[in-house]
């Protein structure tokens, strides 16, 4: 199976490197790592098209190979795709990511995002995450991690990936935490509480001011059967995630709604 492994903390992480030595230990595994060349952490789906994106080639110390680009996550899953690469990725394997990606902030992690794009070309994908040690239910807390846990979690999966039952379209978003395991369950993604604040930091004599508007620790909802819950009692949260955003029931109520009348003037109305 070629398998692609990728981040958005850059391709000399120490999370990438843990899961890219656990995944050549995987029988029959054929694997290509395209990372950026430095942390793009929380740009999302975010892809460079107004210029050209750079590609390097680095010798990692075990004599492989992979490509470092000054490009985002997504571009560099189009990398392997497109060609650069000599054979098309099967799976998207993205991680371990420093921090964890748990409930609302995958939507602004870089790490799901390079996942999230597997789904969209229709290749099964996998993003990795880890707790800080010693750290809270916080993407950005603490400076220390135990990857080993999360990398062969993570390549256990790939291994038996054919019996794991992923509905096509579907993601896994896998957190570990940062004490000893106590299992690994299937959850959903539970909600955050943001307590985000503009905060001036400085003025310049232009009259130019700056200012701080993220950085404090969120919280989140306690409910049953969430990520928040799992990774709360030692388990590795295992989230399946699609990308239809749809809202059916949205869609459902709308259609009762008189659209095309907003397409005539409303002075037609009137009348």
């Amino acid at each position: 199976m070629n398998v692609l492994l990728t981040n958005d903390d850059g391709i000399q992480a120490q999370g990438l490197h843990a899961l890219r030595r656990s995944l050549l230990d995987v029988p029959g595994i054929d694997l290509a790592v395209i990372a950026p060349d430095s942390n793009r952490s929380a740009t999302a789906r975010s892809i460079t098209t107004r210029e050209p994106l750079s590609i390097e080639e680095v010798e990692f110390d075990d004599g492989t190979i992979g490509y470092a680009t000054d490009g985002t996550p997504v571009d560099c899953v189009r990398f392997a795709v497109l060609g650069l690469t000599e054979s098309q990725p099967e799976l998207i394997v993205s991680g371990i990511n420093h921090g964890t990606n748990l409930g609302d902030d995958i939507t602004y992690s870089g790490t799901v995002a390079a996942a999230l794009e597997g789904v969209v070309l229709g290749i099964p994908a996998i993003a990795v995450s880890q707790q800080a040690i010693g750290g809270q239910m916080d993407f950005a807390a603490g400076v220390r991690f135990d990857f080993e846990t999360a990398a062969a979690f993570t390549a256990r999966l790939v291994e038996e990936l054919e019996e794991v039952p992923i509905p096509a379209g579907t993601l896994l978003n896998i957190n570990v935490p940062d004490r000893d395991v106590t299992g690994a369950r299937a959850c959903r993604l539970g909600k955050r509480i943001y307590r985000d604040r503009l905060e001036l930091t400085g003025e310049d004599e232009a009259g130019r001011r700056s200012y701080r508007i993220y950085g404090h620790k969120p919280g989140f909802h306690e409910e049953e059967g969430t990520d928040f819950e799992a990774m709360g009692e030692g388990a590795i949260a295992v989230t399946p995630l699609h990308f239809d955003l749809t809202d059916a029931a949205g869609v459902e109520a709308l259609a009762e709604f008189d659209l095309a009348r907003l397409v005539r003037p409303a002075a037609q109305e009137v009348e």
